[in-house]
């Protein structure tokens, strides 16, 4: 069995490049000869079982350093160890990546942690409560607003049985009919209509009917702030619940604050999972899993169920009021000073989730939506690129190019700083002798001749460097994340985000898998029932202090990497066959294991 992962290691740390085929004995093999060469070593399983933890990764990290072993108590030394000594004198660490397209096993990793995190919210488990499978919970999808017709494929009326298979015909993307025959032109003399019926794989789905009646500026802005967006929407909607239990005759929950003041709050709150997608269009919108809870007097932290009449409806109505409400403009800036309005698309969907299993949304199906779009990004854009600069932007952005790249042009353009002072080449030049000129001098560099010190020709010229480099504080400038988050289409937020209250973190899931795997191997005389031991933060144990410092990213040689993912491969299969031979014996199909679309 062979692997299908990308076996040349890439450059991933700003500085890095790759590493691969480094190592003097390997230089002139191929990968087939280095693999033969590293399988036929007398320590060959020795190295794959230091590989192991990070033998699926596409780019492990190596860390270089020393490990040292020490008791709590006394703070003897016990042990030294150092890499120097361990196979590749380096420990290998998966890189942890969510993205798919870069590391497809960790992205699984983190889908599988990401599924676990958005079902434990709505059926309990893992430190969440049970009961929480009794609160009102739905199934939000929020879309950005128009910025300009684009090709599209929609269907009115489903007549399949199985939306995951549609094969319902589609009607025509963009229909006019008229007489008149400059009324189906854009005022740039494209055409406005568009009779075809996409197919779900068309390249031009996505793509707008005339680029430059397209408002890209908009859109990018819109990414921007689009997290703002939906932190207000969440606040409308509680303040339509509060206001809801008023109305009920509910009355508030008095809380004493650390101070020892009396505050009183809404009886209920909203929390929520939520990924972000990306559209073919660039736009991102969210997937939000919404439970409504309630708030205990004494313990603000402890998850109960909302007061009694609270049901999912009325969590449906308090989502699309404040959909509908919420305006939020954003600040001014030199292309636009009255800002832009950044509110929700009309397209909205909201869903009561069924814990029973019955429904038409349940909470695995949700759960597996949200966490298979968590390992996503641009791709389904066409664009694929790590964050640019003043060197790499001229590389992916065109003014009068195609759609994503106007869309990073953009992004650039309106992120360029607004209070940056004149260069020193475009300032009036006073000739009088001042402090801090001096003679007359010709620049080696571009021969320009001047008096200030520094060649203001070449300052200018790195000036544009300059301007890539983030601006502190941010709030100086509210656009200036534009040029940070020009690869991701101007959306500098999380794909995945969650209320602290809503369920457990990914930070516990992984410290349990690190418990877990540092104790599998343990002597199993101890019985089912005796605890299970962490090396590094109980008292009675020993403590392992590692010093470790970053040495490089990517396999030595291409053949590593081939044996690193196919043993990777081997074990993934034997994983997969084992959970379909699980859930064929329970006689249903393992939730989680294939997400599917809501």
């Amino acid at each position: 069995m062979v692997s299908t992962l990308d076996l040349t290691p890439r450059a991933s740390a700003r500085g890095v490049g790759s590493n691969a085929d480094t190592i003097a004995p390997y230089v002139g093999y191929t990968a087939a000869g280095s693999a033969f060469t590293r399988a036929t070593d007398p320590n060959y399983f020795g190295w794959l079982e230091h590989v192991r933890a990070a033998a699926g990764c596409t780019r492990p990290i190596r860390l270089a350093g020393q490990l040292l072993t020490v008791e709590p108590a006394t703070g003897r030394l016990l042990d030294a160890r150092h890499t120097d000594a361990m196979p590749d004198a380096a420990i290998y660490k998966a890189c942890g990546n969510r993205r798919a397209t870069v590391c497809p096993t960790c992205a699984s990793v983190y889908q599988r942690d990401a599924f676990q995190v958005l079902r434990a919210g709505l059926v309990g488990g893992k430190g969440v409560p049970d009961t929480v499978s009794r609160h009102p919970a739905v199934f939000a999808t929020f879309t950005a607003p128009s910025f300009g017709p684009v090709h599209n494929r929609a269907v009115k009326r489903h007549t399949c049985t199985n939306r995951k298979r549609c094969d319902c015909r589609p009607d025509p993307c963009h229909a006019r009919r008229t007489t008149d025959t400059t009324a189906g032109l854009c005022p740039h003399g494209r055409p406005a209509v568009c009779w075809a019926r996409h197919e779900p794989t068309d390249a031009v789905l996505g793509q707008p009917l005339c680029l430059d009646c397209y408002d890209h500026d908009h859109q990018v802005v819109w990414n921007l702030f689009a997290g703002e967006l939906w932190r207000r929407t969440k606040q409308a909607a509680e303040r339509h619940l509060a206001h809801l239990a008023r109305r009920r005759g509910i009355p508030p929950v008095e809380l004493v604050t650390p101070s020892g003041k009396v505050r009183k709050v809404a009886p209920v709150r909203l929390s929520h999972g939520k990924a972000a997608e990306f559209q073919a269009r660039g736009a991102v919108h969210f997937y939000a899993l919404i439970r409504l809870d309630g708030i205990h007097p004494t313990d603000p932290t402890a998850v109960i169920p909302p007061p009694a009449g609270f049901t999912a409806a009325d969590l449906d109505l308090a989502i699309r009021h404040a959909a509908a409400q919420v305006d939020y403009t954003t600040p001014g800036h030199p292309d636009q000073p009255a800002g832009w309005p950044v509110i929700w698309g009309t397209q909205l969907d909201i869903r009561p989730i069924s814990l029973t299993g019955g429904g038409e949304v349940t909470d695995s199906m949700v759960a597996g939506y949200l966490a298979k779009y968590a390992t996503k990004s641009t791709e389904v854009t066409g664009h694929r690129s790590v964050r640019l600069d003043a060197d790499s932007i001229g590389d992916y952005a065109d003014p009068d190019g195609d759609h994503t790249a106007r869309l990073i042009d953009a992004c650039w353009r309106l992120g360029r700083p607004t209070g940056t002072p004149v260069p020193l080449s475009q300032r009036p030049r006073d000739h009088r002798p001042r402090p801090g000129f001096v003679e007359r001098w010709e620049c080696p560099d571009c021969g320009t001749h001047t008096r200030y010190p520094a060649c203001p020709v070449c300052v200018a010229a790195r000036q544009a460097a300059l301007d890539a480099e983030p601006r502190k504080p941010a709030s100086a400038n509210p656009y200036a994340r534009l040029r940070r988050w020009a690869h991701m289409l101007g959306f500098g937020g999380h794909f995945l985000t969650k209320a602290r209250r809503y369920s457990v973190t990914f930070q516990l899931l992984r410290d349990t898998r690190v418990t877990f795997r540092r104790n599998e191997d343990q002597d199993q005389d101890q019985g089912a029932g005796a605890p299970i031991k962490a090396a590094d933060h109980l008292d009675d144990t020993t403590l392992i202090i590692g010093t470790l410092t970053f040495a490089g990213v990517g396999w030595h040689t291409t053949g590593d990497a081939l044996l690193a993912n196919t043993a990777a491969a081997m074990a993934r299969a034997r994983h997969t066959t084992g959970r379909e031979e699980l859930a064929h014996e329970l006689g249903s199909t393992l939730a989680g294991t294939t997400p599917v679309a809501a």
